[in-house]
């Protein structure tokens, strides 16, 4: 194979063949196609797409270039829960333990800070002693002990995809549905799951910026689920303001605590519960979804749902005892509007980026994450505010960049007079 015809045969439009993809990205894991090869190539797809065959082609060589989890023997349904990103998003941190303690296995495969949006594994770090890159042995054991266990790729699991990760945010390849697919899809069928609750995010904090792009991108998840035997049910949700009232690394792991303490917030416990219906329905534990919502809510009313998180943490090698002064931050602001009205709009995207100049995500300046960074949302789409009430409150470790974020966050917020509300939930 010579990489730049087969570069060349895509960028013209045309379609690959399996062999031609098989091959393409096996040479990328073994250093015979370049890092420059390899963007080309992602850049071809990005623009012409890929039609059903490449696109099978696609998951199926990144799923066979490392080990399958095998949970065949297990007595229990096995399922994972997957989020297209956004700003706020801690679904999986919560919504995991929950799932255990119903007895559904989870053997979640999750991701680092990507572009704007933030990452569960860099949010789960912020616990002192947190392994997120056990041996997939150990990763079974955790999962068949407490009921879920949550990783970091490792090299043992999909090698391809984890190697073209970091090149896709570092091409502006990320929105393309194809890639998306064959990154998501070739974990979690590596993972050996039986069901999948898939929640893709619409709106301008997310990269599903309208309803078409989004529902064309669940279709195709849906298409790849049957092809790969894995029931797969499709959420769409709104991401055009942060979800939940924090957004950053460790605030987010104390507002899932307040989570599975029974008080967090609606458009997050919503969200939650949606898809925690969704897969106790798949998995025959509930017969219809106000039965779901109440098995739900009893798990966590027990406390079972606060344990499960706390028992799988210490498996991991997790700490708590001095969270909270190992996280706090030295420094605070608060974020006004100097006209009062109702806020009627939100620049979510570039409420991310000004996370990740915070300190929540890696750049080329910044290679060490602030744990204690983050923002607290005081006000939100709807809310009536005035000159002497702040939007946001801002907190991290670094006075200089606290500074420039608040003068970034100022304009992020449009003050009018009318607000249309949006659903939380699109169908």
């Amino acid at each position: 194979m010579i990489p730049a015809n087969t570069i060349s045969k895509k960028r013209d439009g045309h379609n690959l063949n399996r062999n031609e993809i098989n091959l393409f990205f096996k040479n990328y894991i073994d250093g015979l196609v370049t890092d420059a090869q390899m963007s080309a190539m992602l850049m071809a797809i990005y623009f012409n797409g890929m039609n059903e065959d490449e696109t099978f082609a696609l998951v199926e060589t990144m799923l066979y270039s490392g080990e399958i989890l095998d949970f065949s023997n297990s007595q229990y349904y096995v399922a994972d829960k997957h989020s297209t990103g956004g700003i706020g998003d801690k679904v999986s941190l919560i919504l995991a333990p929950i799932m255990a303690a119903a007895g559904i296995k989870i053997p979640m495969i999750a991701g680092r800070g990507l572009g704007f949006t933030g990452g569960t594994i860099d949010k789960l770090e912020s616990i002192s002693g947190f392994e997120t890159s056990p041996n997939l042995k150990t990763f079974q054991h955790w999962v068949e002990k407490n009921g879920y266990a949550i990783i970091s790729q490792t090299d043992a699991i999909c090698p391809a995809d984890k190697k073209i990760y970091n090149l896709r945010d570092k091409t502006g390849t990320v929105p393309s549905i194809p890639l998306i697919c064959g990154s998501i899809m070739s974990k979690k069928i590596a993972e050996g799951i039986s069901g999948l609750a898939l929640d893709i995010k619409i709106g301008n904090g997310t990269f599903m910026k309208n309803k078409k792009s989004a529902f064309e991108l669940g279709d195709w998840m849906k298409k790849i689920g049957k092809e790969f035997n894995i029931k797969t049910d499709i959420l769409y949700t709104d991401m055009n303001q942060p979800l939940g009232n924090f957004a950053g690394l460790s605030c987010e792991i104390e507002e899932s605590i307040s989570c599975l303490k029974g008080t967090g917030p609606n458009d997050l416990m919503s969200i939650i519960f949606e898809l925690g219906s969704k897969l106790l329905l798949q998995a025959k534990i509930a017969k219809n979804y106000s039965s779901a919502i109440s098995i739900q809510n009893k798990i966590i009313q027990s406390g079972e749902a606060l344990m499960q998180f706390k028992n799988s943490i210490k498996s991991q090698g997790g700490a708590f005892e001095n969270f909270q002064f190992q996280n706090q931050a030295k420094y605070e602001t608060f974020v006004h509007k100097k006209e009062s009205g109702i806020i009627t709009e939100m620049k979510t995207e570039e409420i991310g980026w000004a996370l990740v100049t915070l300190g929540c995500g890696i750049t080329n300046d910044n290679k060490i994450l602030d744990n204690t960074a983050g923002i607290e949302f005081y006000k939100k789409l709807g809310f009536e505010t005035n000159e002497d009430e702040p939007i946001f409150r801002i907190f991290c470790s670094n006075k200089s960049k606290l500074e420039k974020v608040a003068t970034m966050l100022s304009s992020t917020v449009v003050i009018g007079r009318h607000y249309k509300e949006k659903p939380l939930i699109y169908y």
